[in-house]
């Protein structure tokens, strides 16, 4: 079978979600025989590979803003036909747009006869939303039970989706026991996030305790969007000026979408700040594949992700879930947040200090995210779809 994915933003290990649940998804198609495709915005790189189909019609600049997309897509007649000549030429059976904008699900340009599914990755009520569901795709794919009632609570008609968990990039391999407790004494704890104020961040290292003096090592990678000109250099310049005089502070450069669960598996936390409600949390879900347990915020879909492999505190006052055009604010660090960084280090320390409630979590952390190799979810993938493998 042939199938297609619809992503004008991808690049591979393009650090962020919705990228890489359609990486991960393809390779588990492929795994089962598939032959699988991803359309996606121009320009062309010397590095892709004959499965990347680039768009003539669309081209995209690095950083991109949000608020460029609807002058690029201003006439959508050429991205139209474009697309669905490629979905002819590859004689594709299923096609899913991954997003209701930048997924083209608003479009929909499919061949009479394939099948088409559309995913939702983040809570939106706009108009885009909308005219996607009104195309009546075979599927509606929400990445967690979280999204689907928060998309109803945003005034959109849920019926009848269907939730698809983000696959893991592959199985993880927790360290042998003798070594977790090496990491739960003197392991750094560890993060990976794109230079985005909701990540938390810099909220997480300017709380770190004076007397905590194990590294903390953080990954930042530059994504292909942000949400105003410069959001990433800033974010940045606030971390390594957070830094400075600091040595346990570590900031990292970006790794491959294959190195990251190899890098949470040695790491004695994995830390989640974000202060905006996660629709999933892929880092969540890689960090609890190798065993390593989660300390984050009790928001969006983390609870339900992480469970009893981790803690999660409160934040403060209760968080609201945006809709993707309204997280626009520099600001994204809501009242009270202060003391709930302070609770967020005190459970970390906890953590750390309990030798049996550490290694409890760690044991449930790869029952948490059992069933989220690529294949087992590129399985539901097909049922969801109405195919079979």
């Amino acid at each position: 079978m042939k199938i297609a994915f619809v992503l004008l933003t991808y690049n591979p290990d393009e650090p962020a979600g919705i990228e890489r649940s359609v990486g991960s998804l393809a390779a588990g198609l492929r795994e089962l025989g598939h032959q699988v495709i991803t359309i996606v915005a121009g320009p062309a790189s010397a590095t892709d590979k004959p499965d990347l189909v680039r768009l003539d019609s669309v081209t995209l600049v690095r950083p991109m803003l949000f608020d460029d997309l609807p002058r690029v897509l201003a006439d959508p007649g050429p991205v139209r036909d474009e697309v669905r000549g490629i979905l002819v030429e590859h004689h594709v059976d299923v096609v899913c747009w991954a997003d209701a904008v930048v997924g083209l699900g608003y479009l929909a340009p499919a061949p009479d006869g394939v099948r088409t599914a559309l995913m939702a990755h983040l809570v939106r009520g706009d108009s885009r939303m909308h005219e996607s569901l009104a195309h009546k795709p075979d599927a509606v794919l929400a990445a967690s039970s979280f999204l689907v009632s928060e998309s109803a609570r945003a005034g959109v008609d849920t019926t009848g989706w269907q939730v698809l968990p983000n696959p893991l990039p592959r199985r993880g391999t927790p360290p042998p026991s003798g070594i977790r407790e090496g990491l739960r004494r003197t392991g750094p704890l560890r993060t990976l996030a794109r230079p985005d104020p909701v990540k938390g961040i810099t909220g997480l290292l300017r709380a770190i305790p004076d007397d905590f003096d194990r590294p903390v090592q953080v990954v930042l990678a530059d994504a292909g969007f942000e949400l105003w000109r410069g959001m990433q250099d800033d974010v940045r310049r606030e971390c390594q000026k957070l830094a400075e005089g600091r040595p346990q502070i570590e900031l990292l450069p970006p790794l491959p979408w294959d190195e990251v669960q190899d890098f949470l598996a040695e790491a004695a936390l994995a830390m989640m700040p974000t202060t905006w409600p996660e629709t999933f949390g892929n880092v969540a879900a890689e960090a609890l594949s190798a065993g390593t347990p989660v300390v984050g915020f009790h928001l969006g879909n983390l609870p339900h992700l992480v469970g009893t492999a981790g803690a999660l505190v409160e934040l403060g006052p209760a968080a609201e879930v945006h809709h993707i055009s309204a997280v626009t604010s520099r600001n994204a660090q809501p009242p009270g947040a202060e003391e709930g960084f302070a609770r967020l280090w005190a459970a970390t320390t906890a953590l750390l200090s309990d030798p049996d409630g550490y290694h409890a979590a760690s044991e449930q952390a790869v029952r948490q995210v059992a069933g989220y190799e690529p294949a087992a979810v590129a399985s539901t993938f097909l049922r969801c779809v109405g195919v079979h493998d």
